[in-house]
C-alpha cells in the first residue's frame, strides 16, 4: 500500500530554519514526482515545491524561491524541503503528495494532480 509521512514541523522563530521530510512506503519515487503543498487557515492549499520522478529537475512557487530547497535521498524513498529564511506568513499545514509520472522531467505545482497524499505537519512561524 502506497503511504507518505511527513515529518519534521514545528514551532521556529522568523528567519530560523526547518527541515520536512516526506518519507514514501509501499514504493519508490523513481516514477512519481513528489509535491509539498501548504495549507493556512482560511486559505486555500497552495503548491510549494516539486521534485520530478527523474531527479532532473524541481519547482517553486514564487514566494518560496530562494528561501526553500527541495532533494531526494539516493535511496528515493524520502523527498526533504529544506526551509530557511522562514517568514510569518509560512505558517501552515504542510502536505506532501505523490502523482505516477513514469520517468520523466518536470512536475507540477497542482493539488489537483496528486493522487497520494500524506497527513500533514504544521509549521509555525512564531516570535
Amino acid at each position: 500500500q502506497l503511504q507518505l509521512v511527513e515529518s519534521g514541523g514545528g514551532l521556529v522563530q522568523p528567519g530560523g530554519s526547518l527541515r520536512l521530510s516526506c518519507a514514501a512506503s509501499g514504493f519508490t519515487l523513481d516514477y512519481y514526482a513528489i509535491g509539498w503543498f501548504r495549507q493556512a487557515p482560511g486559505k486555500e492549499r497552495e503548491g510549494v515545491s516539486c521534485f520530478s520522478s527523474s531527479g532532473g529537475s524541481a519547482n517553486y512557487a514564487d514566494s518560496v524561491k530562494g528561501r526553500f530547497t527541495i532533494y531526494r535521498d539516493n535511496g528515493k524513498t524520502t523527498v526533504y524541503l529544506q526551509m530557511n529564511s522562514l517568514k510569518r506568513e509560512d505558517t501552515a499545514v504542510y502536505y506532501c503528495a505523490a502523482v505516477f509520472v513514469g520517468h520523466i522531467q518536470g512536475c507540477s505545482l497542482l493539488n489537483r494532480e496528486y493522487g497520494y497524499w500524506g497527513q500533514g505537519t504544521q509549521v509555525t512561524v512564531s516570535s
